[in-house]
């Protein structure tokens, strides 16, 4: 089994890289600096194939076990991108970028992914294969769906998929989990409202979107009260509201802009017929024209319960089952890991942070304490799924 200490001479080295990638955040799909200085360490490690530019800019490596007498596959996952925000650590390693951080992990993420993969190509006390995957665009643009949809899955037989993401609270050499929905789903949407604008003084010369716009919002509100089940989480969220210029003069138009967030499929599909069902009774009550344009943007983050058992044990045998919480209260966050669990069972981990500022924060910073844990836990789920 894999202990920490085996990372501890490594340490020096996994935090200079760590550092490294934090000073120099990069967004979205242009991680270019990022994915080329990984696919440069993999290859010093040796592992067995290094594939670049999957989902755009993604990194995907190969690394078969001692013994190659059984087909399984296991993937295990970490994300490279940054965020749009200014940094405000004052940390001697900060964001040398104007307008990007990283405020969210992914630094370490990737860090504790290129640690195990040193081990794993080291040793190779398992057999099958283990697909490291470094994933871009997380947190925006969809790079998750971008490499399922270039055949991460099939290109590379992957059979099972594996994750981590630092979480801040929960203490260094912490765990936690839960089967079926731990992150919620995410969907955005903006209704379009037009009606005629008129001076203020003379309205019933014109058609006011404001009494639509109030139809609209007091009916979202319902949709949670009135349609969804009591049991189900789920979020309807207006969060803009744009129209008019002038303090006497009916607009001719308004948005509203909101998101969506659930952690039942089922809640997900009948929140988004509501809404176009509100929308259209609301055009027929007031004579404007109202367009929804709603995106399904990331589904719930489903954890297979099998393989959320596996990760628990997995976890509780590296650090103690004192210190692994395996059905953790889910959160409204949206993951888009979630796209790979749609297409093969796996886990959802999320590992301590410490007391930490909250992710997204400008003043947080990854804590290199847990490096040892996550590279730890990655290679232990490998040399446990595919014990020799």
């Amino acid at each position: 089994m894999v202990h920490t200490e085996v990372f501890d001479t490594q340490l020096t080295e996994l935090i200079e890289w760590r550092r490294d990638f934090h000073a120099h955040p990069e967004i979205t799909f242009d991680v270019h600096r990022t994915a080329g200085l990984v696919a440069e360490r993999l290859h010093e490690m040796g592992v067995d194939e290094i594939h670049t530019g999957i989902g755009k800019t993604g990194v995907v490596a190969v690394i078969k076990g001692e013994s190659t007498t059984s087909n399984k596959v296991i993937g295990l996952r970490a994300d490279m991108d940054a965020l749009p925000m200014q940094e405000q650590t004052n940390l001697p390693y900060a964001s040398k970028i104007e307008g990007r951080m990283h405020a969210c992990g992914h630094d370490g993420h990737t860090t504790m992914l290129l640690g195990a993969a040193r081990y794993l190509s080291e040793t190779r006390n398992f057999n099958g294969t283990a697909v490291l995957i470094f994933q871009p665009a997380e947190e925006a643009d969809g790079g998750g769906l971008a490499m399922v949809q270039d055949g991460l899955m099939t290109r590379f037989g992957i059979q099972s998929v594996f994750a981590l993401h630092t979480f801040s609270g929960l203490p260094i050499g912490h765990f936690s989990t839960r089967p079926g929905g731990i992150m919620g789903s995410a969907d955005l949407f903006e209704v379009q409202i037009t009606g005629k604008g008129c001076h203020a003084a003379f309205p019933h010369e014109g058609l006011d979107p404001a009494i639509a716009v109030a139809q609209i919002i007091q009916g979202f509100q319902t949709i949670v009260s009135r349609s969804i089940e009591t049991s189900a989480q789920h979020v309807v969220s207006i969060t803009q509201i744009h129209m008019g210029a002038a303090d006497n003069i009916i607009a001719e138009t308004a948005i509203i802009r909101g998101t969506v967030r659930s952690l039942s499929s089922k809640a997900r599909a009948l929140s988004k017929q509501r809404m176009f069902d509100i929308c259209a009774g609301a055009a027929r009550m007031t004579g404007a024209e109202i367009h929804l344009n709603y995106i399904d943007d990331l589904p719930v983050t489903e954890n297979d319960p099998a393989q959320t058992d596996f990760a628990t044990d997995a976890a509780s045998k590296l650090v103690g089952p004192e210190a692994v919480d395996g059905n953790r209260t889910p959160t409204m966050g949206g993951e888009d890991f979630s796209f790979m669990l749609e297409q093969r069972p796996g886990n959802f981990m999320f590992i301590g942070n410490g007391d930490s500022a909250a992710l997204h924060n400008p003043a947080f910073d990854f804590n290199d304490d847990a490096l040892a844990y996550g590279c730890a836990y990655f290679a232990t789920i490998v040399e446990q799924q595919l014990s020799i």
